[in-house]
């Protein structure tokens, strides 16, 4: 059915990491949920009015702020989509991550109204009998409804997955809170209803009970997505899932020694920038040090649309002195540090050793000792430079 929809709607379906396709697919998941929505509101309305239940009146108004949030997702990827401007260079596709935001926050905000309902429901609990014909229509009806924000969620996760929409990941989240919402009220009158038939009747608010049950898991949930949400806006550590496969890429090339320094910044899901240090021989011409550089970058950015910048570090494969201390400082480094940019370089009359040791942002090192150790190595093989050590984190 989606595949159906995507080949009936959108233009170049498959083209997923073209801006305006994934706007489309947006679009097109935005849409499907205003109107299922809508039925949903109205659906549920009835069968309130229908059973005096607090749950099912409550799941209504969910479903009013789950059509807004389609409203705002459907804004959301509007804007994503438009291209930079004088006061938006990057582009705008972090609008997307804010019309994620929005919607987490609705989620959290119907679930404290949600908790509001179900106390107040415990609270205020009286007893109503049920028409048991009226009771059995509701059942049909709720049993509609679950069926219908299952499959909500299906589509706008599967959506999200197409095309890495953490807005949409965060409505197929909601929808699926619902479904499990009006599954509980489901059962509720289910069971008031069974209580009825055998002439008993409940004594407290089983809907409040498991309303409030019901609100914290929303509440909890919303609150996982708006952090992601907010990791997205600030940039985090793997954002880009692509980095560590173009960083192998990039070293397959047989004039690349080694890579490090790899920053990788994003504008939007689409609108990815990174940068890399590549070490090649020291006797490669600048020509054609920039021609490989040049190659590599038109690479990833046709088989990835990311926008690469490489910047080319010279490596003396010939300096036996040099490989000595290579060797020293492999003997030295613990297991989970390594280092690179290692080069004899000239300060004013004197010589210094340069190199950057890399270690994990968890992992104690203490650089100082770290230098002392390799003066000492150093002065044992008849060389005695200055040394510059910078530390880096992975």
């Amino acid at each position: 059915m989606i595949t159906l929809l995507r080949k009936l709607f959108i233009k170049d379906y498959q083209n997923v990491k073209d801006i305006n396709v994934r706007a489309a697919h947006g679009k097109l998941a935005a849409l499907f949920g205003i109107f299922s929505n809508l039925f949903l509101f109205c659906l549920k309305i009835i069968v309130g009015i229908l059973t005096f239940n607090v749950s099912v009146f409550a799941d209504s108004i969910n479903n009013l702020s789950d059509m807004a949030s389609s409203v705002i997702t459907l804004i959301g990827f509007h804007y994503s989509k438009l291209p930079a401007d004088k006061e938006h260079p990057f582009g705008h596709e972090r609008v997307e991550y804010i019309s994620g935001l929005i919607v987490s926050l609705l989620i959290i905000a119907s679930g404290i109204a949600l908790t509001y309902t179900s106390i107040k429901a415990i609270i205020n609990y009286e007893y109503k009998e049920l028409d048991i014909k009226v009771a059995i229509i509701s059942l049909i009806l709720l049993f509609i409804s679950i069926s219908v924000k299952i499959y909500q969620s299906f589509v706008n996760r599967k959506i999200a997955k197409l095309i890495q929409s953490d807005a949409l990941r965060a409505t197929a989240q909601d929808s699926l809170n619902d479904s499990i919402s009006t599954f509980l009220v489901f059962i509720v009158l289910l069971i008031t209803l069974l209580i009825q038939i055998n002439n008993s009747k409940l004594t407290f608010s089983l809907d409040g009970i498991l309303g409030t049950m019901i609100s914290i898991y929303v509440i909890l949930s919303g609150c996982f997505l708006l952090k992601d949400e907010i990791n997205h806006l600030i940039g985090y550590h793997n954002e880009y899932k692509y980095q560590d496969e173009i960083i192998e890429i990039i070293k397959s090339n047989d004039k690349v020694l080694g890579v490090h320094d790899c920053l990788c910044h994003t504008y939007g899901p689409t609108k990815i920038f990174m940068t890399i240090h590549i070490e090649i021989d020291s006797n490669t011409s600048i020509v054609e040090a920039h021609d490989i550089a040049d190659k590599i970058e038109h690479e990833i950015k046709n088989n990835y649309n990311v926008d690469l910048t490489i910047h080319v570090d010279p490596v003396d494969l010939e300096n036996e002195e040099l490989n000595k201390i290579k060797d020293i400082f492999n003997n030295l480094l613990p297991d989970n540090a390594n280092y690179h940019d290692l080069r004899i370089a000239k300060r004013e009359s004197n010589k210094v050793i340069e190199a950057d040791i890399v270690v994990d942002f968890n992992v104690e090192f203490d650089i100082e000792k770290f230098k002392e150790n390799l003066k000492e190595k150093l002065i044992e093989i008849n060389i005695d430079y200055d040394i510059q050590l910078s530390l880096d984190r992975k």
